[in-house]
């Protein structure tokens, strides 16, 4: 009777050990586009790749939480948020009042400036309203970069796309004078073959009313803890050196940016 007992009470044990640890290890789903590459791609054979997947899965091992990846398109990817196809967006998404007022963000874990692209032979110059009037500019719908281009560029006609890549296939085609995107997006797309088509006329200083911070991670409104949970792992991670780690896989510099 006495070695019966002590195996229960030794299977209750390691039970109830197993369900504790079940419940510590938590899982998160993470939401992304897959569609912006270098941060977020989707490659042939299915795998999210990229600096934002890199980033949410080194944030995941500082929260010691399990992490899996849904891929959603641009347009849905908030409202997917809020229906609870996932748990956050990391997806290079800017941190704006309007996008504010439907998500809550951690403050930023990058920040880097748009710019404008345009075929080899154009004769555009710069950057402003009057370098663009009279072109038709190609930018990815639902963006700050759209935004930032219909109300700056009101002498253009500014055409949206679903994607960048589809922006960037008309721009090659000739059937776009320019484009308007983040620097770095636009810059690794001119160094493929892809972008032999075209040249960067230069850096727009970002506007910070339709810009933003930088981009954030976006999690249901009210989620405060689950907020601060990340905000402590982006600092974490930019202390103990696994940021640059990631950085430098990427990119020549520090896509952090600035102090804002």
């Amino acid at each position: 009777m006495r070695i019966a007992l002590r195996i229960a009470l030794a299977a209750s044990a390691a039970l109830l050990t197993l369900g504790v640890a079940q419940a510590q290890e938590k899982t998160l789903k993470i939401g992304t586009e897959g569609a912006y590459p270098p941060f977020n791609n989707l490659t042939s054979d299915g795998q999210l790749v990229g600096f934002d997947i890199d980033i949410a899965k080194a944030l995941c091992d500082e929260m010691k939480v399990k992490c899996t990846f849904v891929a959603q398109d641009w347009d849905g990817i908030i409202p997917a948020l809020q229906a609870g196809k996932f748990d956050a967006i990391v997806a290079s998404m800017s941190i704006t009042p309007e996008r504010a007022e439907k998500v809550d963000f951690t403050h930023k874990y990058y920040n880097t400036p748009p710019a404008i692209v345009a075929p080899k032979d154009s004769d555009i110059k710069g950057v402003t309203k009057e370098d663009l009037a009279g072109k038709t500019i190609g930018v990815q719908a639902s963006t700050t970069h759209f935004n930032y281009s219909t109300k700056t560029y009101i002498d253009s006609t500014v055409k949206p796309y679903p994607t960048a890549q589809e922006y960037q296939l008309d721009l090659a085609n000739g059937r776009l004078d320019a484009a308007n995107d983040d620097i770095v997006v636009l810059q690794q797309w001119l160094d493929s073959p892809d972008g032999a088509c075209c040249k960067l006329i230069g850096a727009i200083k970002p506007v910070v009313e339709i810009h933003g911070p930088g981009a954030g991670i976006a999690v249901r409104k009210g989620e405060t803890d689950l907020v601060n949970q990340f905000n402590a792992a982006i600092d974490a991670i930019r202390a103990n050196g696994k940021y640059k780690e990631i950085n430098d896989k990427y990119f020549k510099f520090d896509v952090y940016g600035g102090d804002s």
